[in-house]
């Protein structure tokens, strides 16, 4: 882990890291639907490029329900979206609390998604069932869904832009994603990063920051 005394923000990655997800589940979900391929074309390494435009706001839900549903076209287009659903598990709350204490002792927190509009409606529905949608926001000082700022994981420039948007120093600033991939554009960019590892949960990597004096 970074030295402490270096680290004045800390960019959070939600899914994987805040909220449990499950890349398998769609996979599965579309086989039952008819399509055994689906994992060709969307995985938490690499994915079709029609999710990097869903994901950056370039198509609407509309146009790429429409592309999805031509994979499956036998099935009812709302099970082809609760199929898309299905790697969304549920809010870590705990977790959640522990951005919440970092921010209670003073480092900027932030929130970093690649996601999509689809996603978002659900899972801050999910979210604010278990712990309010309003309490869960309140844990950082901003929040970027990459639909919304047209900009995505892993480029350099997006973290560039984000430390621009709010006055960070890169070299400050800590990025922690369970995709490695993500963690690698961000110390490109001149960032410190944190691969969140299968089974690690930020009660455990965090305890160095939370436990010790600024």
């Amino acid at each position: 882990m970074t030295e402490r005394a270096q680290i004045r923000n800390i960019i959070f990655d939600f899914g994987g890291v805040l909220f449990e997800i499950d890349y398998d589940l769609p996979i599965k979900a579309f086989i039952d639907l008819g399509y055994a391929d689906f994992a060709n074309i969307y995985t938490q390494a690499s994915q079709n490029d029609m999710f990097d435009k869903l994901e950056t706001g370039k198509v609407s839900n509309e146009e790429f329900m429409t592309w999805l549903h031509a994979f499956v076209p036998v099935a009812e287009r709302k099970a082809v979206a609760a199929a898309f659903n299905t790697i969304l598990l549920h809010i870590m709350p705990e977790q959640v609390e522990v951005v919440r204490q970092l921010r209670e002792s003073g480092y900027r927190t932030f929130l970093f998604s690649n996601t999509n509009a689809i996603h978002v409606t659900e899972f801050e529905r999910m979210t604010n069932e278990v712990m309010g949608i309003e309490n869960f926001k309140s844990a950082f000082d901003m929040i970027y869904y990459s639909n919304v700022v047209g900009l995505k994981k892993p480029y350099p420039e997006t973290f560039l832009k984000i430390c621009e948007w709010n006055d960070l120093k890169p070299s400050e600033t800590l990025f922690i994603d369970d995709s490695i991939q993500h963690v690698e554009g961000a110390i490109r960019a001149g960032l410190r990063g944190y691969h969140l590892k299968p089974g690690e949960r930020l009660t455990d990597v965090m305890k160095d920051i939370l436990a010790g004096d600024r």
